[in-house]
């Protein structure tokens, strides 16, 4: 009788503990999870670089997997046109074959494009457009870094990796537009200002 006592107690004790230690690591898991959910302020995104800063160095990697670098230093008075694109849209498919085509008519004018997609997709898209030796580079730095949201969006950069256009385009005369205000020393903002007062002028 006694030893059926004494067993009971020493499990009872037994469970005892064993329910304090879980107890404790329950108590532990629900200071962790509350640390989690805790509010952390508001958090507001990195604003994009304006007209007028330099990109950061960023390496790239081309659909042949290769490295590709950005915001390092070109020829003088070269200008980067870096077009960012996708396979699922349809705009970009007409506006590729036009801005290839503008930075063919100049030899200063470089044509770079960055795709979002997956890779066999870009693969297809660049085999179908036949854009010869354009450098087509994947990866989401350069996105990020410029805040690039819509596409098909088309980013200038001069000799020194320097931000000098940012616009979505549509056509060949957005294109050209953009490159005339670089060239011409204005910001491509600055000639859609004028075109707008010169037509309510009109």
């Amino acid at each position: 009788m006694m030893t059926a006592l004494v067993i009971s107690e020493t499990l009872l004790m037994v469970a005892v503990v064993v329910l304090a230690v879980i107890v404790f690591a329950m108590a532990r898991q629900i200071g962790v999870l509350h640390e989690r959910l805790a509010p952390i302020g508001a958090q507001t995104a990195a604003p994009a670089l304006s007209v007028g800063q330099a990109i950061p160095r960023i390496s790239m990697t081309t659909l042949a997997g290769t490295a590709f670098p950005m915001g390092e230093p070109l020829n003088a008075d070269a200008v980067r046109m870096v077009l960012f694109v996708a396979p699922d849209c349809p705009i970009c498919k007409r506006v590729i074959p036009a801005a290839n085509d503008v930075a063919a008519s100049s030899p200063d004018l470089e044509l770079v494009l960055v795709g979002d997609g997956a890779l066999p997709e870009l693969q297809s898209m660049r085999e179908r457009l036949d854009l010869g030796g354009v450098p087509f580079v994947t990866g989401p730095e350069l996105a990020l870094v410029l805040q690039v949201a819509r596409l098909p969006t088309l980013v200038l950069l001069d000799e020194r990796g320097v931000l000098r256009a940012r616009e979505i385009v549509n056509t060949r005369g957005q294109i050209e537009a953009m490159i005339a205000a670089v060239r011409g020393g204005e910001s491509s903002a600055a000639v859609n200002g004028s075109e707008k007062e010169l037509l309510n002028a009109v």
